[in-house]
């Protein structure tokens, strides 16, 4: 594209701003991330220096036996020999443990877990059977992780793809600049939550507490109980019949599907009035000093 200057900018319309921006003209309305294969296909899609496993040779850690650098090696040890379902016990809540794993594998980990745990994955299946601290799955990119009890606070922050699901209740700031895949909570999510939300979908069974969506540029919440408030540009839009079909196949997917159904559940978008990309910077700005 030809530079454009300042005055051409100026005697632009909005729509001309946009083109010259390279920015999109459409309406998002919850779109997740875009994906050139078929959903059925992605795990075959793995990074080539990815180790060979198996998912039916199983082996266990005992994670009292290691800090959390050394039970994160372990794991990857126990990848490279072919082992695809590690189990850690006693994982007595350290932090950051099962971190970076950029493979297939089901890890299965039995007790809770401290900040930051499973974070920046890319393909393993996890389960936690107790509590996870704050920052669970940050920055995940694919996968499934299940936790059975509560999480902290900025649970999925950033997440980019996959499945990240909470059975019990969270904290706050829930999904804070999520930007893709799926965040499930079967309980109740805490204040801000969804805040700079830039794309997939999140959904609490539960209640939500203040600023809901708060500056959220894109995606889908859905709320099936109370909604303390709404943040700024977060609005309520109608709930179709495609977003009932995706919620109930997805929250029967993990067992928290209501008994009354999703019909009551609210849904809240990204009003889009921070939109404000088109509006110019003065060339010139005053330095106070």
């Amino acid at each position: 594209m030809a530079s454009v200057t300042d005055q051409e900018l100026k005697q632009m319309s909005q729509e001309e701003r946009v083109t010259a921006f390279g920015m999109r003209t459409e309406q998002l309305t919850g779109r997740s991330l875009y994906i050139e294969f078929e959903e059925d296909e992605g795990s075959n899609f793995t990074y080539p220096w990815a180790p060979d496993v198996d998912f039916n040779k199983r082996v266990e850690i005992d994670a009292d036996e290691f800090d959390t650098t050394g039970a994160n090696n372990k794991i990857r040890e126990l990848m490279e020999e072919g082992y695809g379902t590690i189990v850690i016990k006693n994982p007595r809540g350290k932090h950051s443990l099962g971190v970076g794993i950029l493979s297939r594998l089901n890890l299965i980990i039995e007790g809770s877990t401290g900040y930051f745990g499973v974070g920046l994955i890319d393909g393993p299946n996890v389960r936690i059977n107790g509590r996870v601290g704050w920052s669970c799955g940050e920055n995940m990119m694919s996968g499934t992780v299940l936790i059975e009890k509560n999480a902290g606070s900025t649970f999925g922050a950033a997440i980019r793809g996959g499945d990240l699901v909470c059975r019990g209740s969270v904290g706050s700031r829930t999904g804070i600049d999520m930007k893709g895949g799926t965040i499930i909570v079967g309980g109740d999510t805490g204040a801000l939550s969804g805040f700079m939300m830039q794309r997939g979908r999140m959904v609490v069974c539960g209640n939500a507490g203040k600023n809901l969506g708060d500056s959220m540029y894109d995606g889908t919440i859905y709320v099936g109980g109370e909604i303390q408030s709404l943040g700024v540009d977060a609005v309520p839009a109608e709930l179709t019949q495609l977003d009932k079909d995706w919620l109930t196949r997805k929250l029967s997917q993990y067992d928290l599907m209501p008994e009354t159904g999703v019909d009551h559940f609210t849904k809240v978008v990204a009003g889009k009035q921070l939109w404000n990309y088109d509006n110019l910077e003065p060339n010139e700005k005053k330095l106070i000093l």
